[in-house]
């Protein structure tokens, strides 16, 4: 469209009473941008949390999300199932089944055999945890976790399961997880986002699913609620560093000019993503300085280097992700994300899993014992699991020594650490095969109630009008937090 005959698209009698009123709210944009430079300069908070917010005491200020994304074997990992053994390569009972969707992979099959898990598990903890051979680290940690053998979710296939298990909808265009804490509790750091995502990469070599930007997108939210992705490789931001021979006084004064110029298109388009930019502008110079510092772990003991395992130095390991997200929530970030892809083992799943527990379980304990050392896990709510489970027949050929596994989203495990949460609980069980549900249910929905609980939010109340609706992360459909986990 030509911009002369856009513009005139803003000359409605709507729009020219919206701009004669803007004109007060440009002033007051410029003295709400003015106070928020005051408060940086106070070290007072510039993005406090909505009017009202948190509903009562939250006993975490912090959540670390740990996503495993491809969805992890919950048969080989944390639902022990002894009585398989005796059932190698029978036939999955139609009683079991019960005539529930399977997905095209292996609809096809001639059969569906059952394939007991290859892996031994042992008990750990005072609560005497049943965990697999792959988690030692983590399995020393037993008593610190609340397991859950019952999530459950409608999807299917990864992208909408994904996008339901981070933002509470298989339908794409809500807000994330990250994004409704960010937006409801704000920052308690003025130089860092509010919502953080790292992606670091995988040793399996495995192919792994896409990752969408949606799992951390704001939706209908405004967009400076968006997780922002550090990369793992080269600056963690692009454009961190200043091209040479501009010095930080010639950014500041050229991001005071841009603040002006966007003041102006403000005051004619009151369109409020001009208040978002300006917002953004602003962290963006701020993280020049904070993100350096940030990656920057030349202090770390090495006691705590050594914790984390050998790969915390390389950039882009989940190691060194697990670390950063300490020291993100340290320096008051609110929503720390790591997804880590690999997890989707339709086949060589004996090899494959191996690899990624490799991958993340020590740094995951680490994490943990990290955060609890240093007072940290109490107000910090960790939470571990994928988008679905897995079947407990096999994909393609079964031997003794190989087998894979298709989606199943009828039941799998998830954990929850730290803030709010009853360490060495086991919630909810499953049948014999591990394939449904047969005490206390838990769905995605549930799920995120009770995250928000821990973070001190009624998830009824906490709503956002969008098309003629009051929006919720935790849908329409009545859902309570799982009392039964929270300390």
């Amino acid at each position: 469209m030509h911009p002369w005959l856009e513009h005139q698209l803003y000359l409605t009698r709507r729009q020219f009473f919206g701009r004669t009123g803007l004109r007060l709210g440009s002033v007051a944009l410029a003295l709400l941008l003015g106070d928020k430079a005051q408060a940086a300069a106070a070290g007072e908070r510039v993005f406090p949390p909505l009017r009202g917010l948190p509903h009562f005491a939250p006993k975490a200020r912090a959540l670390i999300y740990l996503h495993m994304n491809g969805g992890p074997s919950q048969i080989d990992l944390w639902d022990y199932k002894p009585q398989l053994k005796a059932l190698f390569d029978t036939n999955l009972p139609d009683s079991v089944r019960m005539g529930q969707r399977i997905t095209t992979m292996t609809s096809g099959q001639a059969r569906l055999p059952v394939a007991p898990s290859m892996f031994k598990f042992s008990q750990h903890g005072q609560c005497g945890r049943w965990v697999s051979e792959l988690l030692p680290h983590t399995a020393r940690l037993v008593d610190d976790i609340a397991l859950i053998k019952t999530v459950h979710t409608n999807a299917i296939n990864h992208d909408p399961a994904c996008t339901f298990v981070m933002t509470g909808s298989e339908v794409p265009g809500k807000p994330s997880l990250g994004s409704w804490l960010a937006y409801g509790l704000g920052s308690e750091s003025n130089d860092l986002p509010a919502f953080v995502v790292l992606t670091p990469n995988w040793k399996s070599k495995a192919a792994a699913q896409a990752l969408f930007t949606r799992m951390w997108s704001s939706g209908f939210l405004s967009t400076q609620y968006t997780g922002v992705a550090l990369r793992s490789v080269g600056d963690p931001v692009l454009y961190i560093q200043n091209p040479p021979g501009v010095q930080p006084t010639n950014r500041r004064a050229l991001l005071d000019t841009l603040v002006q110029l966007n003041e102006r298109n403000y005051e004619r388009l009151g369109d409020p993503e001009i208040r978002t930019r300006i917002a953004q502008y602003e962290m963006a110079f701020r993280m020049q300085t904070s993100v350096p510092e940030l990656v920057d772990i030349s202090k770390e003991t090495p006691q705590t280097l050594r914790m984390y395992g050998p790969e915390v130095e390389k950039p882009g390991t989940f190691a060194s992700s697990a670390l950063l997200a300490r020291r993100l929530v340290e320096r008051g970030v609110r929503v720390v994300q790591i997804l880590h892809r690999g997890w989707d083992q339709h086949n060589n799943l004996p090899s494959d899993l191996r690899l990624q527990c490799e991958d993340t379980d020590q740094a995951t304990a680490a994490l943990l014992a990290d955060l609890k050392q240093r007072g940290l896990l109490e107000t910090t709510l960790v939470v571990w699991g994928g988008e679905f489970g897995r079947t407990v027949y096999s994909q393609g050929t079964l031997t003794a020594t190989n087998y894979g596994r298709d989606h199943h989203p009828r039941n799998f495990c998830m954990w929850l650490a730290g803030g709010g949460i009853k360490g060495g609980v086991c919630y909810g069980e499953t049948d014999d095969f591990s394939y449904n549900v047969v005490e206390n249910p838990v769905s995605i929905n549930a799920l995120n109630a009770t995250i928000l609980h821990c973070m001190g939010i009624d998830h009824v109340a906490f709503r956002f009008k969008f098309q003629g609706l009051d929006q919720r992360l935790t849908g329409v459909e009545e859902v309570h937090p799982v009392t039964e986990l929270l300390a």
